[in-house]
């Protein structure tokens, strides 16, 4: 049973004690601070349900839709305590992305649809925009679909789909025009049930052997009309407010934040804290880390206040994956030797996931925007530069 409350009414250090305190005594302890940073469904099912039963699952949908129905500054403390808790990642396209769509753009048959079977897992959702030459200049898709009667027919691939392999719907970015004027029309966002014939996703090894991403094909593969989001070649404006909550919290500093303790726990043991050269390190990477709070916190009062972020926001982004990479870095040039080895390093205190946690970093600075576009952003947005800059 959901549990129904005017959360909004808290204190945030109110609301804050009560999630922490539900958040200790129910997330399963084998799943807290989990090394894979990607785990798939069946592997979080159980802290998925039990935050569905709770009507914790979804903290930014409406109440009543089955989530909490948090304004900006609650939501900022459940995604603060979840990372200081060590809640394990859960697959979250259905609740932050293809959800917050259905709400605000979706028919009244979609949303009574497509919302109660992503808080059950009946349908784990996946996130079809990038392809191969269309990352980053997204508006350069070519997946298309054509309209067959009350269908429309889809050809393409997808490619760096984020657990494809684990997800039996995807949002699907498609073009239905090509003869705009300008790329970003003529595009529209389709729900496509994976299971249907022609679709076929092939996962990607990462470094780790992971198969966090994955390519998908489709072939022919037919999706009812009424599976379209918005309206025909419209969807440009709906894939960009869809990744709208991302622009703060892929800055935010529960990574850097992890990394650093674990830097500490290794640089006691092998007693890197005797060696002024690592201190002087150190001591930088601790100093980036207070401002990198700083400036998240100051994002964070003007989403508190109602507020509107800015394209100044890119900078948290920014900031928060080069720290985390540096970070990382150091903690194997700490480890020294043992920096070539795949196991976790034992120390007194604990284990160091430090080749993990190295190439988990490498990451952060591509997706989500990757860096680069990023300063392209606050080249534009925020200094006023030529967007041929």
């Amino acid at each position: 049973m959901s549990e129904q409350q005017d959360w909004n009414a808290l204190s945030d250090d109110q609301f804050r004690a009560v999630f922490r305190s539900w958040v200790e005594a129910n997330c399963p302890t084998h799943l807290r601070f989990m090394r894979k940073q990607r785990p798939v469904f069946n592997e979080v099912s159980e802290w998925y349900h039990t935050l569905a039963d709770k009507g914790w699952l979804s903290p930014l949908w409406p109440q009543e839709y089955g989530g909490m129905g948090l304004d900006a500054g609650k939501h900022i403390v459940y995604v603060e305590e979840w990372a200081r808790l060590g809640c394990p990642r859960i697959p979250d396209h259905g609740i932050g992305l293809t959800g917050p769509l259905l709400i605000q753009y979706g028919t009244q048959a979609q949303k009574d649809f497509f919302l109660p079977r992503i808080l059950s897992g009946e349908h784990v959702w996946c996130q079809g925009y990038s392809e191969p030459n269309a990352g980053s200049d997204l508006a350069s898709l070519r997946t298309s679909a054509r309209r067959d009667g009350d269908d429309f027919i889809v050809n393409g691939q997808k490619i760096w789909t984020t657990l494809a392999h684990c997800a039996n719907w995807i949002l699907l970015l498609v073009r239905t025009s090509t003869d705009e004027t300008k790329r970003q029309k003529g595009i529209t966002v389709l729900l496509v049930d994976m299971t249907t014939a022609g679709c076929t996703v092939r996962p990607i090894p990462n470094l780790r052997n992971e198969a966090d991403f994955c390519e998908v094909f489709f072939d022919n593969v037919r999706v009812p009309a009424a599976n379209v989001v918005g309206e025909v070649d419209q969807g440009w404006a709906l894939a960009k407010a869809v990744l709208g909550h991302e622009r703060i919290f892929l800055g935010a500093p529960s990574r850097p934040e992890y990394a650093i303790k674990r830097l500490e726990r290794l640089a006691q043991d092998r007693g890197a804290f005797d060696d002024p050269g690592f201190v002087a390190r150190y001591a930088k990477l601790r100093l980036d880390l207070y401002d990198l709070s700083a400036a998240f916190e100051r994002f964070a009062r003007v989403l508190r206040a109602g507020g509107v972020l800015g394209a100044d926001v890119s900078v948290l982004k920014i900031f928060c994956s080069e720290l985390y990479q540096r970070i990382t870095e150091e903690m194997l040039t700490v480890a020294g030797e043992e920096a070539r080895l795949w196991d976790d390093l034992h120390t007194g205190e604990g284990d160091v996931d430090a080749m993990n946690l190295y190439l988990d970093s490498r990451a952060p600075t591509i997706f989500g925007g990757s860096n680069e576009i990023q300063k392209g952003v606050l080249a534009k947005g925020v200094l006023g530069l030529p967007s041929s800059f």
